[in-house]
């Protein structure tokens, strides 16, 4: 079921992720990881404003592919910009569209911003974006958007050391509504391929963690990758999982796990009970760079 993941362009346009030794892949490298997730069964694509080039890459590919209507794209708003239908229309030239499949808020509060969200609304009903939503990082933001607003789409920071919106009702709320739930952040950034002795100080509180969850995969047969992409796979309540690549290696192998998936129910029980409560300077990467000052 490749058609259940959503490949994240932020590594084709930024320099990113912690385990990131690469660096931003060339646009011709880009461009081979497109084609590839495409013949791999990928039909949806996550990009934004503030991933470097992305959406221009992604532009180039959709128009020289000529996958202009085969491929939904997802794009999100400038940060911390409430001019909405002009960073719509920006982004359609550089992705060469003239709609786009879902436009999220990027920045989270501006879903409590009426003016904001009534832009959007707008955008919506003139055609130009089919749905409309919200990336968001808090449980509050996560239920305001899905009970009160009522939004299309939502993504979610979800992932083994991250379940905490399972202490809400926020996975039944949004199937109730019928909003499309996308998850994140399922190798949190890279932090579950870290060897221990490769973890940073500022995160040394994470080491116990990888530790137990290296335990759990072990006994079970899974490897770092396998569990913690079926982890947030095998979940009904997720419709997309959003992961993001810098190299064609990593596309071939997250595409394999979802090809050869084996029963994983055991493996996930065991990770639900053990990983309910992690703390946000371990699950939240915004908050790394203030730890790593200190």
């Amino acid at each position: 079921m490749a058609n259940k993941l959503c490949l994240g362009t932020v590594q084709l346009g930024l320099d990113y992720g912690m385990n990131n030794k690469r660096g931003k892949p060339s646009r011709e490298e880009s461009l081979a990881i497109l084609d590839r997730a495409y013949e791999g069964g990928i039909e949806v694509f996550d990009t934004a404003y503030a991933y470097g080039d992305a959406e221009d890459i992604l532009g180039e590919w959709l128009e020289g592919r000529g996958l202009n209507n085969k491929i939904s794209v997802i794009s999100k708003l400038k940060p911390h910009t409430t001019e909405v239908e002009e960073e719509v229309k920006k982004s359609l030239a550089r992705l060469k569209r003239d709609y786009l499949d879902g436009y999220l808020l990027h920045t989270p509060e501006y879903i409590y911003n009426d003016a904001v969200w009534s832009a959007l609304k707008s955008v919506k009903k003139k055609g130009l974006v089919k749905n409309i939503g919200v990336s968001i990082y808090e449980e509050k933001d996560a239920m305001y958007a899905v009970q009160e607003r009522k939004v299309d789409y939502v993504q979610i920071p979800y992932s083994v050391f991250d379940q905490r919106l399972h202490k809400t009702d926020f996975f039944e709320t949004a199937r109730k509504n019928g909003v499309k739930v996308f998850a994140r952040s399922a190798f949190l950034q890279g932090l579950v391929f870290m060897d221990e002795g490769a973890i940073p100080d500022y995160l040394s509180d994470a080491k116990e963690y990888l530790r137990e969850f290296n335990n759990i995969i072990k006994k079970h047969g899974f490897t770092r990758a396998e569990a913690a992409l079926l982890f947030s796979h095998k979940n009904p309540a997720i419709d997309y999982v959003v992961f993001g690549v810098d190299n064609i290696e990593q596309l071939e192998e997250n595409l394999r796990i979802i090809r050869d998936s084996k029963n994983f129910d055991a493996c996930a029980k065991e990770l639900r009970d053990k990983f309910t409560d992690i703390k946000k300077s371990i699950i939240f990467p915004s908050l790394w760079k203030s730890r790593q000052k200190k």
